[in-house]
């Protein structure tokens, strides 16, 4: 008999451990100002080397464009 999931069961939410579990957890937890502040800015961070990760892919994807050739001009 397969077990339904209830909205407290940290697996209802996409599966992932960090999403259900650990994230609902840390909101839950008082930090100081500034240690939420070095976590807001982690996550930027985290999120510009993402975003330089699928640059560099879609680069590597994408045709390259065709240069010019050089005409001499009289």
């Amino acid at each position: 008999m397969e077990e339904k999931q209830t909205a407290a069961s940290p697996q209802a939410h996409s599966g992932c451990f960090m999403c259900g579990t650990v994230m609902p957890l840390l909101e839950r937890l008082r930090f100081p100002d500034d240690t939420r502040e070095h976590f807001r800015n982690s996550r930027v961070e985290f999120l510009k080397a993402m975003r330089t990760i699928i640059d560099h892919k879609i680069a590597r994807l994408s045709p390259e464009e065709g240069r010019g050739t050089h005409v001499t001009v009289e």
